[in-house]
């Protein structure tokens, strides 16, 4: 395992989701202050590639500077609100799913374990 590889590749993720959720606070503050641009926005937003955050930051750089950089400022607000309990959080989440994971599945094998062949009696009274 190249644990930088991992990290590289969780990072990445992590960035797309913020960009995602920046967007979408980005669109709520617009659908109530203009209109028009949010539908704009929503409308680009469907036509660009937001799986990659990075891609569609630079695609809205093109269209509409000013939301590109809005848009990356709620980013990094939002990094910086949830970065010092981030790390906790998603540990503790994976022990405790991991957890639950193994728990069904042993509960599952105990109950299959479980269940005995039936005698038949009537054969053997014969």
């Amino acid at each position: 395992m190249d644990r930088k590889k991992v990290a590289k590749a969780t990072t990445k993720v992590i960035s797309s989701y913020l960009t995602y959720q920046a967007v979408q606070t980005v669109l709520e503050q617009l659908t109530e202050t203009n209109p028009p641009l949010a539908l704009w926005l929503r409308s680009f937003s469907g036509r660009s590639i937001l799986q990659d955050g990075e891609v569609y930051l630079l695609a809205l750089l093109v269209e509409n500077q000013e939301l590109a950089f809005r848009i990356m400022t709620v980013r990094e607000y939002l990094i910086e609100e949830i970065m010092e309990d981030l790390p906790e959080m998603v540990f503790h989440e994976i022990k405790l799913k991991n957890s639950q994971h193994r728990k069904q599945q042993l509960e599952k094998l105990s109950q299959l374990s479980v269940t005995e062949p039936r005698l038949n009696f009537e054969s053997s009274s014969e």
